[in-house]
Parts: structure tokens; C-alpha cells; sequence
């Protein structure tokens, strides 16, 4: 997703924005391979979990909701039975290179068709990035999407009817470019008929302060836990300015950079609201640490 409302001084941090709007992603793909962008492969690790866990027998496909959707890689990795590096491969062979966009579409489909999972969650997406949405749509990848800008506006009926019902919202690289008005959207679009509200899982990078969020998240009766088991590498830093801007952000907040963001690389938390009674049955660390999809 683009970044036209980040909270943190971004003057230091590597500029994407040429490349999250394009009629394809096979721009994305190179230049955040680049640096080994590697959030997605975590989502897809973790939500499915989440997933899994949930009490979804009723459900023939439970209904995720994506924000900062891009060109729908987050759907592409829960949805089919592919990994972030098939991906990276995928977009940077040569035999997709002289494509046009249209082409790229239709070869896609037929792609991702063939990676199906048998029983796929269904993934409604959510960015600010018309051209990106539009494609993930055309693929297959999304279910539905919409391209809006949540923390501007209110969101389009539309949007209200494809994200009701949603089991959990995710956001893999967003947070720090949506903040409390987006997910206040989000929670409004997904909570279910009942008034039973979805959980949020999101992977922001560590210096970002969660507060505000949970804050958010528990007027909706959300109590919101930070896994401790580990944290994620996401990117690494694109030059030493970044580095050196992310030490200091750290440092204002007392987190230590020792073994991670020292040695060149953007680290994630992984945050998830839940309600009270579902945290007291079982923490985030149990949950997930049960489960072994953290041992990797």
C-alpha cells in the first residue's frame, strides 16, 4: 500500500510508492525481492493458523478481511497452496516478461486455478491502490475488493456488504500507514449480524506503537496480546540511513537491536485481538506455539 498518511518520519525509509500502484505486480515483486520483503510468507504462516484455530464448522469458507491488500498477495498465499518464494520466482522468470498486462491476467488464472487449496478462506481486500486491486480482482485472487482510502472516508456500501461477516482482519506491512480510523472501518464493515466482532492479527514492525490500536480494539471488546515466542524479520534495510533511522526509533522507545535490526534487518511483532473469554482460554504465545508454526 501507498503512504499518504504515515505517522513516523518516512524521510529515511526506502520509497516504494513507484511500485504499489501498477497494472501488475510484477514491479512489486522485483523491487521488494530486492531486499528480501519477506512479511507475507509470515502472514501466510501465521493467519492460517489463526484459521485453523477458530471454530469455523459452520462456516463451508471462513471470510477473511485484508487490509493494505496490494495486488492481493496476502489472498494468493492463504488461498492457494504457494509460497511467497514461488512467487518471487513466478514474477521474475523470463517467460512472463514480454506479457502484456492483460496476458499476465489470463496466465494467471489459469495459475492460481491450478494451486487452489481444497478449501480455500475467502479473502475480501482493501487498498488505496486502485490499479492493484483491480488486479487481484481480474486474477481470481480476492473474492471482492474495494479500492478505498479508510481513514479518509467512510466506507462504500459496497465494501459494508462484502466484509460483513469477515472472521478475521490481517494486515501484513500496513500498520504505521493505516492507524485507528481505518481499523474502526474495518471492525464496522466485518462485525457479523450478532454483533460478534472479528479478530485482528497484524505484523507491524517493532518500533511502531501498538497502543492507540488496542486502545481502539478494546472499545470493541477486543483484548489485545503481543506473542512473545519471536519476532519476524520483514525486509532488509535498503541502505544505512534506514538502519540508522530505525536504531534510533528503537532506541526513543527502550527496545533493544541485538540480533535483529543490528544486523540489517527490519524486525515485526505479531499483535492479535481477540475476545476476553477466547485470550483466557488460550494466550497467543499457547496458541501459536502449540501448534509449531513458529518453528521455522
Amino acid at each position: 500500500m501507498s503512504n499518504p498518511y504515515a505517522r513516523h518520519n518516512q524521510n529515511t525509509k526506502a520509497n516504494f510508492d513507484h511500485v504499489y500502484d501498477l497494472p501488475d505486480p510484477r514491479g512489486y515483486f522485483a523491487a521488494l525481492g530486492s531486499l528480501d520483503y519477506l512479511a507475507p510468507e509470515h502472514g501466510r504462516r501465521v493467519f492460517s493458523a489463526l484459521l485453523n484455530s477458530m471454530d469455523t464448522e459452520d462456516e463451508e469458507s471462513p471470510k477473511v478481511l485484508d487490509l493494505c491488500c496490494s495486488y492481493g498477495v496476502n489472498a494468493a498465499l492463504l488461498r492457494y497452496d504457494l509460497t511467497l518464494e514461488d512467487l518471487y520466482t513466478r514474477y521474475a522468470s523470463e517467460e512472463l516478461a514480454d506479457l502484456s498486462t492483460d496476458e499476465l491476467v489470463a496466465a494467471d488464472r489459469e495459475f492460481y486455478v491450478s494451486h487452489l487449496k481444497r478449501t480455500p478462506p475467502r479473502v475480501v481486500g482493501v487498498d488505496v491502490a486502485a490499479n492493484a486491486v483491480s488486479y487481484a480482482l481480474r486474477t481470481g485472487l480476492l473474492d471482492a475488493g474495494a479500492a478505498e482510502n479508510l481513514e479518509d472516508a467512510e466506507p462504500s456500501e459496497s465494501l459494508l456488504r462484502a466484509a460483513k461477516g469477515a472472521r478475521i482482519i490481517t494486515v501484513t506491512g500496513g500498520v504505521g500507514y493505516i492507524w485507528e480510523r481505518t481499523f474502526e472501518h474495518a471492525l464496522s464493515c466485518a462485525t457479523q449480524e450478532d454483533g460478534s466482532t472479528p479478530w485482528v492479527a497484524a505484523l507491524p514492525v517493532r518500533f511502531v506503537d501498538y497502543e492507540p490500536l488496542a486502545v481502539t480494539f478494546a472499545r470493541w471488546g477486543l483484548v489485545t496480546e503481543k506473542l512473545s515466542l519471536r519476532t519476524f524479520p520483514q525486509r532488509r534495510f535498503a541502505d544505512a540511513a534506514e538502519k540508522e533511522h530505525a536504531l534510533r526509533e528503537l532506541s526513543a522507545r527502550g527496545l533493544k537491536p541485538t540480533g535483529k535490526e543490528d544486523a540489517g534487518w527490519y524486525h515485526a511483532d505479531l499483535y492479535l485481538s481477540r475476545p476476553a473469554e477466547q485470550v483466557e482460554r488460550i494466550p497467543v504465545d499457547e496458541l501459536l506455539g502449540a501448534s509449531g508454526i513458529l518453528d521455522y
